[in-house]
């Protein structure tokens, strides 16, 4: 009952714009139920009033009267069905833009976490082809249904003012289909499930492939990639198999039963007619009826098979509706940009900070560090010793929980702070950025759309991609292509820099961000980051010593342990891991170079 009430609280959530719409599709639907119920009853009048009948004779002789009158109420009905179909489209593309519009908004809004556990293909797949599933039965299958229950009402009423005897043959049969559409109905839905789910596993794998063809090539994976969407296109395939055969089982047995109450209705009618309890006209016309009659109850199996897949569909978009999305709080402040920045602290504290992806294994194990507003810290490790988690911890991409220690930036614990301003102030240049399908400018802007152009060429020039981008033929506005496969490893890492510098946080973060580009680029960089953004507290996160000697703290992380922490020298004349790592990675030239 519960999952009924939600349903109905969705449909009537996403038709919200739409509701005179649908009103006017059912009504201009009723309108067009009413003048087809006319037609046989036009057709009764003429047999047996018109043609046998000596009171109308005038009209037995001008039958083109009639002939004219039913091409009216074909046009009237036509007219109807017109603004009923119109109304229809209009009321279903409202509903399946509010409910997309809804669910893009959500999705953005779903913590790191959420994501994590859900692959991007199922994701997708619920976003579109399930919310079009939804469209279909809400807009045109419930249509179908107030239409049929209406049409069954007017043909029965009818029917039974007919012939009472015949109107309780047919009844007979309206049970039977019923019964077993609802059978039909119980047996498909969880098949549909199925094949729900197995759709979504052959978007992600295609979606996989078009994202990552080149590294496919690369491997030579393409085999093996073909026998992976192979067997989900197999399991796919089957299962709709399976259901077609199950609906053509239906629809089979379905058309013998209906077959059999057109039969008896033919059959009891001539035997009326011949008894003179049912006149020609009449039996034309209770025939026609129960025609009528047979689709629509005959269509029940099909608008339950639909409410199946709806059901379904709706599950899987309210699975996503109902995810608790981040708490972004609101801003109270009013100031500007740079009056906070004046006003405004920004060192960074951990105290006593434990963290873990799941409850059986810890990746942050009591980390306690302070990075005092305006330095540089340097931290080291290797995979899986924690150095990201620090980050995403930070930016509350994961969020900490009470008793697992503090986080503070100047003095605020950062649970306290709302995620929109947070984020504000943290600027975030990951191993691995992500770049849009569009030109350099647009990349580089997306931190701040109003940038002017001399904005976005001065931060391009800190990162040291102004010139390479210069040299393209169309400069800043190339496009990068999907993920910015245009660019190298390394002018993607710099275009990244440059659009977190555009956004002037107080934090900068550069997680890796420097491991594609050459050592002098690298030193480059950080030279012009000293300079252009001294007073910017600084985390910088790398596998390379070159990177890190130059910070005012450097950290080593082992295991979500903090091992070492010193400076560049105090680390080195302490002969611990960053020594040895100092000398695997320096040779002896390297190191007479820096040192000197």
């Amino acid at each position: 009952m519960k999952k009924k009430y939600e349903k109905a609280e969705l449909i009537f959530r996403f038709l919200k714009g739409s509701k005179k719409y649908f009103a006017m599709a059912v009504a201009a639907s009723f309108i067009t139920t009413i003048l087809n119920a006319l037609i046989p009853q036009i057709f009764r009048f003429t047999v047996d009033s018109v043609l046998e009948g000596k009171e109308h004779r005038w009209l037995s002789e001008h039958l083109w009267t009639i002939a004219g009158f039913l091409i009216c109420v074909a046009i009237l009905s036509g007219a109807a069905l017109f603004v009923s179909r119109l109304y229809t489209a209009k009321a279903g593309e409202n509903f399946a833009k509010n409910m997309r519009d809804s669910l893009f908004t959500h999705v953005q809004r779903l913590p790191v976490k959420w994501h994590d556990r859900h692959q991007t293909g199922d994701i997708i797949q619920r976003c579109t082809s399930d919310v079009e599933v939804i469209r279909n039965f809400v807009v045109t299958q419930l249509l179908e249904v107030f239409r049929t229950v209406f049409l069954i009402a007017v043909s029965f009423s009818i029917m039974l003012s007919m012939n009472v005897k015949l109107s309780m043959l047919v009844l007979i049969f309206v049970p039977v289909v019923a019964a077993y559409s609802v059978i039909f109905y119980r047996l498909i839905a969880k098949k549909f499930t199925w094949a729900d789910e197995a759709e979504g596993e052959l978007s992600t794998v295609v979606q996989e492939n078009a994202t990552g063809v080149r590294v496919v090539r690369a491997f030579g994976r393409e085999m093996f990639e073909m026998e992976r969407f192979h067997e989900k296109n197999n399991a796919f395939a089957n299962l709709w198999i399976k259901l077609g055969t199950m609906s053509g089982l239906y629809w089979g047995t379905g058309d013998f039963i209906t077959g059999l109450q057109v039969i008896a209705v033919i059959v009891f009618g001539a035997i009326e007619a011949v008894h003179g309890e049912l006149s020609v006209g009449e039996f034309i016309a209770f025939a026609s009826y129960n025609t009528t009659l047979v689709w629509p109850v005959r269509g029940l199996g099909r608008i339950l098979s639909e409410m199946s897949k709806a059901g379904v569909s709706f599950e899987r978009v309210n699975y996503i509706l109902a995810a608790s999305e981040e708490e972004y709080g609101e801003e109270k402040e009013t100031k500007t940009e740079d009056e906070r920045s004046c006003e405004e602290q920004f060192d960074i504290e951990f105290a006593h900070v434990d963290f873990g992806y799941n409850k059986e294994k810890k990746v942050l194990d009591d980390v306690t560090f302070t990075i005092p507003q305006g330095t540089t810290l340097g931290i080291l490790g290797g995979t899986g010793s924690g150095k990201s988690t620090v980050i995403q911890l930070l930016n509350r991409l994961y969020e900490l929980s009470e008793g697992n220690g503090k986080i503070t930036i100047g003095g605020r614990d950062i649970r306290e702070i709302p995620l929109k301003e947070l984020r504000k102030k943290i600027g975030i240049v990951l191993q691995e950025p992500f770049l849009y399908s569009r030109t350099i400018r647009e990349n580089i802007c997306a931190s701040r759309p109003d940038a002017t152009f001399e904005e976005i060429r001065e931060a391009a020039k800190i990162a040291c991609v102004d010139e390479a981008i210069m040299n393209f033929p169309d400069g800043y506005e190339t496009l990068v292509g999907e993920r910015g496969v245009t660019l190298s490893g390394g002018q993607r890492q710099r275009v990244a820099i440059a659009r977190m510098l555009l956004q002037k946080a107080p934090i900068m973060i550069f997680d890796d961000s420097l491991s594609a580009v050459d050592s002098q680029t690298d030193s480059k960089i950080r030279k012009e980051l000293a300079v252009k953004c001294k007073d910017a507290t600084v985390i910088l996160i790398s596998h390379r010593i070159t990177t890190l000697m130059g910070a005012d703290n450097i950290m080593v992380l082992n295991c979500g342990r903090i091992e070492e922490m010193g400076t560049h020298q105090e680390l080195l004349d302490k002969h611990g891991s960053y020594k040895e790592i100092y000398e695997i990675q320096m040779s002896q030239d390297d190191r007479m170079q820096v040192e000197g």
